[in-house]
């Protein structure tokens, strides 16, 4: 399994049998089996003028005293806790402030057998990753869960969250794939669904060189927030086909345009920001979509049905054994990773890609 909740602004859907099995069945009702493990995140906008936030809490006392808090703190800091009976887990994790509007992804992830809880907040445009570690967090009862995210009169949840989802896995941070599985990828002997691709096949840079891959990498997440599925049109973009990609997926642009506007002679653009209802647009997703991402020796670009589209920046995570535990590149071994030096060409700020996406789509 691993995603088996949702909540947004659209409802709620609950099953301990995994998202993609639809509602759980009426008259099956949450159980008071405890949950060892497991992940639950959000995606949440932060309260522009400082004030603090609940942005998820749960209290109950009987027939158990249980609990879950998630608050915002005016310092920019994040603090969580989380009872069962006598046994508490809290901490305060302390991040940058700075552009309070932006979007934040935080994660809270608990495993009794490990004896180690982990709150991450994430900046889903950039590559900003801050993690503390709870000691021996208690497990968390289903029921609770269940109550959690499906009754707002016995749970609290600020009006700035975007959604929040429930996983029986540790969910990796860190970085995360962003082309659909159906991708076109050039590669050498021809253009291959992005599914296929293998460490040791070629692939095409805008260049026209070929470069190996080194590893791939694929997630299942909830289709929300900056998960949810963009639809790039063709012949937009240089698109050969319509393809679909994570609001995240950077494209790498050129053309006299880009020269003009920004003084460089590529920019990268990250395709939620050109959202314009012509080459770009919303796609009706279901609960879950799924990703995949291709490491390149230098970070290099692919083109995909030719676009040319960012290939997964892993910066030098090699270096954060940490950082490269909890990420969804941990089963692979420091050596067989590269370092990849910081980006080279400008990355466009949400104004700036809606003003070269409206030139372009003129």
């Amino acid at each position: 399994m691993a995603w088996i909740g949702l909540s947004d602004t659209g409802g709620c859907v609950l099953n301990p049998a995994g998202l993609t099995a639809g509602e759980m069945p009426k008259g099956q009702g949450a159980t008071q089996r405890q949950m060892p493990q497991g992940t639950i995140m959000l995606e949440t906008r932060l309260s522009p003028d400082g004030r603090p936030q609940s942005l998820l809490s749960y209290q109950r006392s009987h027939p158990w005293h249980s609990g879950f808090s998630l608050h915002s703190l005016p310092d920019g800091g994040l603090a969580v806790a989380s009872s069962l009976g006598d046994h508490v887990a809290h901490g305060v994790l302390h991040h940058d402030g700075a552009g309070r509007t932006d979007v934040l992804r935080i994660s809270y992830s608990w495993s009794v057998p490990e004896g180690w809880g982990r709150l991450t907040v994430e900046r889903p445009e950039g590559p900003s990753c801050v993690t503390i570690t709870l000691k021996a967090p208690p497990p968390m009862m289903m029921e609770d869960l269940h109550h959690m995210l499906r009754d707002p009169l016995r749970r609290s949840m600020d009006a700035d969250v975007i959604f929040a989802a429930l996983s029986d896995r540790i969910e990796p941070v860190g970085p995360t794939p962003t082309l659909s599985l159906a991708t076109p990828v050039a590669a050498a002997g021809g253009y291959r669904t992005a599914s296929t691709l293998q460490r040791g096949d070629l692939v095409y840079t805008p260049s026209g060189d070929l470069v190996p891959v080194l590893q791939t990498v694929r997630r299942t997440v909830p289709a929300r927030g900056n998960f949810a599925p963009v639809r790039l049109r063709a012949p937009y973009f240089g698109l050969q086909q319509d393809i679909i990609v994570g609001p995240e997926q950077r494209l790498m642009i050129s053309g006299s345009e880009v020269e003009y506007l920004f003084g460089a002679e590529a920019a990268l653009a990250s395709a939620g920001h050109m959202i314009n209802g012509v080459s770009a647009m919303r796609c009706d997703a279901h609960l879950l979509v799924s990703y995949v991402q291709v490491v390149l020796p230098k970070h290099e670009a692919v083109l995909a049905a030719g676009c040319a589209v960012e290939s997964l920046y892993i910066g030098r995570l090699r270096r954060d054994p940490v950082g490269l535990a909890a990420s969804i590149l941990c089963d692979v071994s420091r050596g067989a990773l590269p370092e990849h030096a910081r980006v080279s060409y400008p990355v466009l700020k949400h104004f700036e890609a809606v003003t070269l996406a409206d030139h372009r789509a003129a």
